[in-house]
């Protein structure tokens, strides 16, 4: 493949798998607690981050994880101990992040916030080797804590009461969590912008519910699916010349409606299904007998109807008859054998 012989594309698709793979795997989190716009706020946050590293000249991905930590933290105090709705809080955190930015970066010299939109859209082919360390370190630090903490942080975001009741440190499990938010949000800047992060922690996830059956499958699932419409969507990126992070997303979101669409068909099907044996041993439009025309077909100590490739046996109740649906090859059970 042309695409691998290119050190740029390289380090492209590594940062793809590393934020394909981790960003289910914290977002999944933001769904149960219904908080999916978190993502959101905290690239806002990190925006400011970025301005900062622009305005000072130094590396905006380490200020920008500075940042959103920091205000991952802070709203998980706000949250916990003052009078202000999680919403509100959320808000403040949305439109400050994008105030703080704006101002730092108009303070910035002529040409030094050109490179803006790489961090705000996605610029995965930007991404340099210091960038591919730093997001390897993120990814790992925060797939760790996932694994040894999931039981518990999954525990407060299904229900919080609960978990203070059971004696968790709810609080501190809270901010763990938004401080893995905040550091997803910044390994995926790169590759899907801030703007566009909280698309890829919560569409995957999304996509999972509909067919995982536990929490667990969602979880490896929702990784899988990441990972591969990180990886496809950066390779389309190269071949149509579209911008990365808006790739990645589409291609998730198409997913999540080919799958919904699925899932609504197979639902569909089932409930028809049911109600046709419902009915079949429910009422019956006539009773079978020698000239109902279905062909008698003796089975054990009683005689089956063959209708429509089913066989019906006839059972009398205090409202009418009842017919069973035999299998169309039924046996009847070989009798006991006595001691």
């Amino acid at each position: 493949m042309d695409i691998l012989d290119y050190a740029f594309m390289q380090r492209a698709l590594l940062a793809s798998l590393m934020v394909g793979l981790v960003a289910p795997a914290v977002g999944i989190f933001l769904v149960q607690r219904r908080l999916s716009l978190l993502g959101d706020g905290l690239g806002h946050v990190a925006l400011t981050g970025v301005a900062v590293g622009i305005l000072t000249s130094t590396a905006p991905v380490g200020t920008a994880l500075v940042a959103a930590v920091l205000g991952a933290v802070l709203i998980e105090l706000v949250r916990a101990r003052g009078r202000t709705s999680g919403d509100v809080a959320l808000a403040v955190l949305f439109y400050g992040g994008i105030a703080g930015g704006v101002v730092l970066l108009s303070l910035a010299p002529q040409g030094q916030a050109t490179n803006l939109d790489a961090y705000l859209f996605g610029a995965i082919t930007t991404t340099s080797g210091s960038d591919v360390a730093v997001f390897a370190v993120i990814a790992v630090v925060v797939l760790v804590v996932v694994g040894l903490l999931g039981q518990r942080l999954y525990a407060v975001s299904d229900d919080e009461e609960y978990a203070r009741a059971v004696g968790l440190p709810v609080l501190r499990l809270n901010i763990v969590l938004a401080a893995l938010v905040a550091s997803t949000v910044v390994l995926s800047m790169r590759v899907v912008g801030l703007l566009l992060i909280s698309a890829l922690m919560i569409v995957p996830c999304a996509v999972a519910q509909l067919v995982a059956r536990s929490f667990r499958q969602t979880v490896l699932l929702g990784c899988a699916i990441g990972l591969v419409v990180s990886l496809s969507g950066t390779a389309t990126s190269y071949y149509t010349g579209t911008p990365s992070g808006g790739t990645i997303v589409l291609l998730a979101i198409a997913l999540f409606l080919v799958v919904s669409l699925a899932v609504a068909v197979h639902e569909t099907t089932a409930r028809r299904r049911h109600r046709r044996r419902a009915d079949v041993h429910g009422a019956h439009p006539h009773e079978h007998g020698q000239d109902c025309g279905h062909p008698p077909v003796p089975h054990g100590d009683h005689v089956d109807y063959d209708h429509d490739g089913h066989r019906h046996a006839p059972h009398r109740t205090g409202s009418g008859v009842h017919y069973d649906e035999h299998g169309e090859h039924a046996v009847p059970a070989p009798p006991r054998s006595t001691p």
